[in-house]
């Protein structure tokens, strides 16, 4: 987590020697040692500050230590019935769920906090009805047999939860590999036989786990390696199954369940009855016939205009599982960085389409298609020949395609973010990723969490790397086998730039919460290395790409598993099924919908029910990039300021580096310098209006109740969170299969003041 000044692991060496540890946390007289016992006690001595008042949570041995437990009980049973029963049929249910949800059209995801609900609610319950050594043993009459206790060992515990989580959400993640197969089968009418398609979902999927475990000494191990987004859950997992007996721990879990319950009932009035709640602009109420009010001010409507001074009262789309990056709690100089960069995407936006600049008053002000110069949608599969390869004849013919000038500062910001993501890490963190190594070299437990886990064997580097190892023989197999048109050396290639890349994104995602994008980074050097072949550029995103993402997920749970206290190994083996058993569903769902319902996903509007958005845009990009990024964006080419922008970015950090050295009461190293680049492109897309209803959150969560109000702040502020986000998503759930076409049919709501025909917010329809 960002903090002033930015903390070093060396910075907080005296919190590592367990004796001062104890020591000062047991002052406050009959409260547990944080490192043994419960954290949510209004009283310790490691939280108050010199006037005996709760301080702020500011470094990350705050985090550590005041917002996440430290309590551990190593006798839980972790492998019983209910995980295994829960765990496979989640993960089933999640993976047909999301493969579904792929091809719908508005982008919907089964979020890890939906299924960590879920998992608790079947929990308990088969907690009551299965016989067994826990509480029904005397009811039953059963004995205490190792049978009994792996049907029904007692209470539902932590690690169940946290394992069927970890397994049921690795499953729900559609595979990148779909958006390939699926735009092969589509746009090229390529096949690939079943078992060449299941190995490459499969091999894809684990060679980001192989690779993400190799590196965990120094991307999951340390204290600074946070994870904002993390916790939220894991005070949720807290909350449900730690220190029930505390009196404020029955406080936390009723005002968890209420605000849950509440947020459940009231998103079905902007989510179906009323959408003008989705984004209320009083600026487009006093003027409904501007055409540059639309684009400023509107924005409750996809790609309709930027959402500025919109008052949003829809959580899904405030909330973490919408646009934002999660308010509540996303760290402040994460957020003061992200909505100065949105302040310069719309100036830069309006500037550029007020200026024509790229033509870009030909198309429409935001949009993500290919256009020909006339803003019709341009046919690319025409530059194409029989076997999918750039024709020059044809191209001469067709012209070059056009993006609309807000794509095009899209993708700009995107590759700036990319190189001031390098030069941020190496500026900032480099020293506390050279001391976490030799830390973990040297066997020390620099971190409270990490001491804890000493009790558990852990996973030794050899199953890493046999993973990665069998992976990558998967993965060169296949590509051949199944016509990829990717050579040997492409495969090699990309998987070293994911290596490269990882510990860069991994730094500044944990860190402040931000996630940076490389694939336009993996395409454009697939596009350089491999011209005018878009099907390799797609295979060289995939294993280029999606490596990457895949160690991204795998690192975030596995210290999901730290601050839970999970068995390493246990998280390994549930982590690895779950790609498995979601690269198997995945594509037996995705060929039997595109069977189905092959012209309704070819079409660009599709239906209500189905549509082939992403798969469409995921081609467009391969076509763009794969068959014409030597043209398009090579040196004097229409869009060669787009792949330059890497270079310009590697120099965006310094002067921030500079004035914090020269002028540290600046407090320039709170400027997150590779969010501050990707934002130039954040309202390219989709429904906007909640952007400055988010930015007012953040700073009454992030600002005043974490300075202000501490005491509440970390009671209340992540569980508040986990339970807005997650009431939100059951609900969109419920709304999916019961009114907006999951099941089949949609019911409209009839149109009335508050659910109008054209845009929910009256701004002038522009589309």
């Amino acid at each position: 987590m960002a903090q002033p000044p930015t903390p070093s692991v060396s910075d907080h060496e005296e919190f590592f020697d367990d004796e001062k540890f104890t020591e000062k946390a047991d002052k406050s007289g009959d409260v547990a040692s944080p490192l043994q016992g419960e954290v949510y006690d209004d009283v310790r001595d490691i939280d108050l500050g010199e006037n005996g008042r709760e301080r702020p949570i500011v470094t990350d041995i705050d985090v550590a230590t005041r917002l996440i437990s430290l309590e551990d009980d190593p006798t839980l049973p972790v492998f019983t019935f209910r995980m295994w029963f829960l765990g496979i049929g989640l993960a089933c249910f999640g993976s047909v769920l999301g493969q579904i949800f792929y091809f719908r059209p508005q982008t919907v995801y089964v979020s890890q906090l939906f299924i960590q609900i879920i998992g608790y609610i079947l929990g308990r319950v088969l907690e009551e009805i299965i016989p067994g050594s826990g509480n029904l043993h005397d009811r039953m009459k059963t004995k205490d047999t190792a049978f009994w206790r792996f049907l029904n060992p007692g209470p539902f515990n932590i690690k169940e939860h946290v394992a069927i989580t970890i397994l049921a959400s690795t499953a729900a993640e559609s595979a990148l590999a779909i958006s390939v197969f699926a735009a092969d089968d589509l746009f090229y009418g390529i096949q690939p036989n079943v078992g060449v398609g299941i190995f490459t979902l499969i091999g894809s999927q684990l060679m980001g786990y192989g690779l993400g475990g190799i590196m965990r000494a120094f991307l999951v191990y340390p204290t600074y390696i946070v994870f904002p987004n993390l916790l939220p859950m894991v005070q949720l997992f807290d909350a449900l199954h730690r220190g029930k007996k505390i009196v404020l721990q029955k406080k936390r879990v009723k005002f968890f369940w209420i605000c849950f319950i509440s947020i459940f009932v009231w998103e079905w009035l902007p989510e179906y009855i009323a959408p003008t709640l989705t984004g209320i602009s009083i600026f487009c109420l006093a003027n409904q016939d501007s055409a540059w009010f639309t684009r400023i001010f509107g924005g409750a409507a996809g790609n309709e205009g930027l959402g500025m001074f919109a008052i949003s009262l829809d959580w899904n789309y405030v909330g973490s599982a919408g646009g934002s990056l999660g308010a509540l709690f996303t760290p402040m100089s994460t957020q003061l960085s992200l909505y100065v960069g949105v302040a310069i995407c719309i100036v830069s936006f309006c500037v550029c389409y007020a200026r024509n600049v790229w033509n870009g008053q030909s198309f429409p002000f935001l949009s993500q298609q290919l256009f020909y110069p006339n803003g019709t949608i341009y046919q690319q599969l025409r530059i194409l020949d029989d076997k999918f390869m750039l024709d020059p004849a044809m191209l001469e013919v067709e012209g070059l395609p056009w993006f609309a000038s807000s794509q095009v500062l899209t993708k700009i910001g995107a590759n700036l973010a990319i190189g001031a993501t390098i030069t941020h890490v190496l500026l900032w963190y480099s020293r506390d990723i050279i001391g976490a190594i030799k830390r973990y070299k040297a066997g020390e437990s620099y971190d409270p969490h990490l001491a804890k886990m000493k009790i558990y064997p852990e996973v030794p580097m050899w199953w890493y790397i046999a993973v990665f190892v069998g992976s990558f023989a998967m993965a060169m197999a296949t590509m051949y086998t199944g016509g990829s048109r990717l050579p040997w050396w492409g495969l090699i290639v990309s998987l070293i730039i994911a290596t490269v890349f990882l510990p860069f994104v991994i730094t500044v995602y944990a860190i402040t919460g931000f996630s940076p994008d490389m694939q336009s980074l993996v395409q454009i050097l697939g596009a350089a290395m491999i011209p005018g072949n878009p099907q390799a550029n797609m295979y060289f995103t995939l294993y280029g790409y999606n490596t990457l993402e895949q160690a991204r997920g795998l690192i975030r749970d596995l210290k999901m598993g730290q601050y839970t206290k999970l068995p390493p190994r246990v998280t390994f083996t549930v982590q690895s099924l779950g790609a498995v058993i979601g690269g198997l569903l995945n594509y037996v769902i995705m060929k039997t919908i595109i069977s189905s319902r092959r012209e309704i996903l070819l079409d660009i509007q599709g239906t209500n029910v189905w549509s082939g958005q992403i798969v469409q845009t995921f081609n467009s990009n391969a076509i763009s990039w794969g068959a014409l990024g030597n043209i398009l964006y090579a040196p004097g080419g229409r869009y060669a300021i787009v792949p330059f922008s890497i270079l310009i970015g590697l120099a965006v950090p310094i002067p921030f580096w500079i004035a914090h050295q020269k002028f540290p009461k600046l407090r320039a190293n709170l400027v997150v310098t590779p969010i501050l680049c990707w934002t130039l492109g954040y309202l390219s897309v989709g429904i906007n209006s909640s952007v400055f209803t988010t930015f007012c959150m953040a700073m009454f969560s992030q600002y005043y109740l974490r300075r202000y109000r501490p005491r509440w702040f970390r009671k209340y502020n992540f569980l508040l969170s986990a339970a807005l986000d997650g009431g939100t998503q059951v609900m969109v759930f419920v709304f999916t299969f019961a009114v907006a076409g999951g099941s089949g049919k949609v019911v409209n709501m009839p149109n009335w003041a508050l659910n109008p025909k054209g845009n929910p917010d009256y701004c002038m329809r522009l589309t």
